[in-house]
C-alpha cells in the first residue's frame, strides 16, 4: 500500500513540474511579446516626436523670416524717407588712444642741443629753425630739451561705412595743440586683389613711412627719414591703389599720387596741384619652419620749389627718392622672436638755386642706410635691440655751380635699447644713442626713458 502510494505521489509531482514548465514558457513568449509591442510603440513615439520638432523649427524659421523681412523693408522706408547719414544701422566705430611719454638727457648743454642740424641735408637752425634735425619729437631748435615730455596723444578711430568702404582717422594731440594726421577711405570689396584709398594718410614707400610712431622699435626715425622725409615722413592728401594678384606668395604692387605738400622734398610753394608720384612692389616668403623674409622697392618723384633749403635760398628742381627694404623675421614663438631690418635711401635733386637776384646750378645726390636687429626673449615681454644708421653711405654729392661743397665728415648714430612690455598694452623703453649725426660738432651721448600706453580697439598693424 505504503508502495503503491509513493508511486502515485512521484507521478502527481512529475505531471505538476511538467504542467508549471509549459506555464512559464507560455509566460516568456507573452512578456516577449509584450517588449517586442512596447519597442514598437517607443519607435513609433519616437518618430512622431521628432516630426514634431522638425514641423515646430520650420515654423520658428517661417516667424524669423518674416520678421527680418519686415525690418528690411521698414529700413528701406526709413533709408528712402532719411537719407545715408540718418539711417546708418552700424554699430559704434572702433576708438583707441596712445599716449607718449618721456624723459630725456644728454651731455650737451642746451645751446648745443638747440643748434644741432644735418649739414648738407637740413638747414642750419639760425637760418631755419623748423627744419633743425628731429630727435623723435622735436621741441624749438635741433634737439631734444633736457627733462620730461609729453610728446603726444593719439585718438584712433575706424569703421566700415557699409559693404564697401572702410573710413580710417587718426588725431594726435600735443601740447602746441592737434590736427588730423590721417583720414581716408579704403575700399573693401573690389575684386582681382584691387584696393582703393582716397584721403590723407601715410604713403606705402619704404617700409617704416606707414608706421605710426609708437610702432618704431626705438625712439625716433632713422637719420635717412629724417634727411630726406623729415622726421614725420611722408604723409600727404592723394590717392592710391593697391593690387594684390592671386599667387602662391604674398606680392603687393602699388602707387600712389599725392598733393606733395612735403617741406624736405618739395616745400610748400611747389607746383600747384597734384605733383607727388609713387609706385612700389613688396613681396613676403616662409622658408623654412620658423623663418620669413620681407622685401620690396619703392620710388617718388615730384616738382620742388623749397624756400629753405639752404641759408635763405630757394630751390627749383625736380626731387627724386628711391628706397631698397629687406627684412629677416624668425620666430620660434610667441616668446621668442628675432627680426633684421634695413633700408637703403637714394636721394637726387637737380635745378636751380636761387639767392635774391642771383640763380645758380644746383645738384644734390645723397644716400643713406639703417640696419637694426632685435631679440624677443623673456616669455614674450623683453626685447633688445641695436641700431646702425648712416648718411653718405655710397654717394655724397652737393654742388652749386658745378662746386662740390664739403660739409665734413658723414653722419652716422648707433643707438641701444632695451624695452619691457607688460602686455600688449604698455611699453617701458630704455635707449642711448651715440650720436655723431652733426659732422664736426661735438658727439652727442643721449639717454631716453620712454613709455607708451593704449587703450581701446586698435586696427591690426602690419607684418
Amino acid at each position: 500500500m505504503k508502495r503503491y502510494f509513493v508511486l502515485f505521489l512521484g507521478l502527481f509531482l512529475t505531471i505538476a513540474v511538467l504542467c508549471q514548465s509549459d506555464n512559464i514558457e507560455e509566460r516568456i513568449k507573452k512578456l516577449e511579446e509584450t517588449l517586442v509591442n512596447q519597442s514598437n510603440l517607443i519607435e513609433q513615439q519616437r518618430k512622431t516626436i521628432e516630426q514634431l520638432k522638425e514641423e515646430i523649427e520650420l515654423l520658428k524659421s517661417t516667424r524669423m523670416e518674416q520678421k527680418t523681412d519686415s525690418k528690411s523693408e521698414s529700413k528701406e522706408v526709413k533709408l528712402k524717407s532719411t537719407g545715408l547719414f540718418g539711417s546708418s544701422s552700424l554699430m559704434n566705430p572702433n576708438i583707441s588712444v596712445v599716449v607718449d611719454t618721456s624723459a630725456y638727457t644728454s651731455n650737451l648743454d642746451k645751446e648745443e642741443l638747440e643748434h644741432r642740424y644735418l649739414p648738407g641735408f637740413t638747414p642750419s637752425p639760425h637760418h631755419h629753425e623748423e627744419f633743425a634735425i628731429e630727435h623723435g619729437h622735436a621741441e624749438e631748435g635741433g634737439g631734444y630739451k633736457k627733462g620730461f615730455h609729453f610728446n603726444y596723444a593719439e585718438l584712433y578711430l575706424y569703421a566700415p561705412v557699409d559693404p564697401y568702404f572702410n573710413l580710417y582717422t587718426t588725431i594726435p594731440f600735443s601740447e602746441e595743440g592737434s590736427e588730423v594726421e590721417e583720414a581716408y577711405f579704403v575700399t573693401s570689396s573690389l575684386p582681382n586683389g584691387f584696393q582703393l584709398k582716397g584721403g590723407k594718410f601715410k604713403s606705402g614707400f619704404g617700409r617704416l613711412n606707414s608706421q605710426h610712431a609708437h610702432m618704431w622699435d626705438f625712439y625716433e626715425a632713422p637719420l635717412p627719414y629724417t634727411a630726406f622725409l623729415g622726421g614725420e615722413g611722408l604723409t600727404d592728401t592723394g590717392f592710391s591703389i593697391n593690387y594684390l594678384p592671386r599667387l602662391p606668395f604674398y606680392l603687393n604692387i602699388g602707387g600712389e599720387v599725392f598733393q606733395g605738400n612735403n617741406e624736405m622734398l618739395f616745400g610748400k610753394e611747389a607746383k600747384n596741384g597734384p605733383h607727388c608720384y609713387t609706385i612700389f612692389a613688396k613681396t613676403s616668403f616662409d622658408f623654412g619652419n620658423f623663418s620669413t623674409i620681407l622685401t620690396g622697392i619703392s620710388f617718388l618723384k615730384g616738382d620742388a620749389y623749397n624756400k629753405s633749403i639752404e641759408h635763405g635760398s630757394a630751390f627749383r628742381g625736380d626731387s627724386s627718392l628711391y628706397d631698397f627694404e629687406f627684412t629677416y623675421k624668425w620666430k620660434k614663438s610667441k616668446y621668442r622672436g628675432f627680426t633684421l631690418q634695413t633700408e637703403y635711401l637714394y636721394r637726387t635733386q637737380k635745378g636751380n638755386l636761387e639767392e635774391g637776384d642771383t640763380i645758380n646750378y644746383f645738384k644734390r645726390t645723397q644716400d643713406g642706410l639703417y640696419l637694426q636687429a632685435i631679440y624677443l626673449f623673456g616669455n614674450g615681454r623683453w626685447r633688445i635691440g641695436t641700431r646702425y644708421e648712416r648718411l653718405n653711405l655710397l654717394k655724397d654729392e652737393y654742388k652749386i655751380n658745378y662746386t662740390n661743397i664739403y660739409f665734413g665728415k658723414d653722419p652716422y648714430r648707433i643707438s641701444t635699447m632695451v624695452e619691457y612690455n607688460p602686455t600688449e598694452f604698455s611699453r617701458i623703453r630704455f635707449q642711448h644713442n651715440y650720436d655723431k649725426s652733426c659732422r664736426l660738432q661735438k658727439t652727442n651721448n643721449e639717454f631716453i626713458l620712454q613709455f607708451i600706453f593704449g587703450i581701446g580697439a586698435h586696427a591690426a598693424h602690419s607684418f
